[in-house]
């Protein structure tokens, strides 16, 4: 009998784990060996147990899964993780992956999607959930938006996507666990890379991306 894929599994909330594991405990050669809330609990579960696939949310507080990815590649770049996000936008798909996950597929999958996805990482490839990569046009905007988005840093692009949902600084703050400076020094950087002065036109790009529905 093969071994069994060792997996950790990261979302802030319980329920969702809880759901996660309990779909993968029906499958023979999966098992979840430990869980995290954030993307610092993550990393550090990641050197301790050394699973064979990470399966992780984008979207919580902290460092954010975007950062996660990162720092867990940096540290070893065999790394075999697996995105399982509400986001569908292609932007997200393509951040994902220049971070160094090796899938991407939304919750509204079918469960044997995550079981197929969290197969063919583990093998060694990589797997994008059908119609996740679709080119998207700017219509009347000559200005490559999607290339100027893949310049932010990670951390940028977390900051990015709050501002433009219409969060305040001091909420960008709380929400990702830095100070207002450093969060406000980020908006900074953002608004010089994008090309734009006000919180207004990075909602506009958003929007067009799809980042933010409009």
């Amino acid at each position: 009998m093969n071994e069994a894929i060792k997996v950790i599994l990261v979302d802030d909330h319980a329920v969702v784990r809880a759901g996660f594991r309990l779909l993968l405990s029906a499958v023979p050669n999966i098992q979840v060996i430990a869980e995290a809330e954030r993307g610092e609990q993550a990393c550090q579960l990641y050197l301790d147990n050394k699973p064979d696939v990470v399966v992780l949310d984008l979207s919580m507080p902290g460092i954010g899964g975007l950062e996660s990815i990162r720092r867990i590649c940096n540290r070893d770049n065999q790394a075999k993780i697996l995105v399982f996000s509400v986001h569908d936008e292609q932007v997200y798909v393509n951040r994902a992956m220049m971070a160094g996950a090796k899938g991407y597929i939304t919750k509204n999958s079918a469960p044997a999607i995550l079981v197929e996805a969290i197969q063919k990482i583990s093998e060694g490839g990589e797997y994008i959930e059908d119609g996740l990569l679709k080119n998207t046009t700017i219509a009347g905007n000559p200005t490559d938006y999607r290339a100027l988005i893949e310049s932010l840093s990670a951390r940028e692009f977390d900051v990015f996507c709050l501002l433009a949902k219409g969060l305040t600084m001091h909420k960008v703050a709380d929400e990702l666990c830095l100070g207002y400076k450093t969060a406000a020094n980020y908006g900074t950087q953002i608004k010089n890379k994008l090309k734009v002065s006000t919180v207004a036109e990075l909602a506009h790009i958003a929007m067009a991306l799809g980042v933010v529905k409009k």
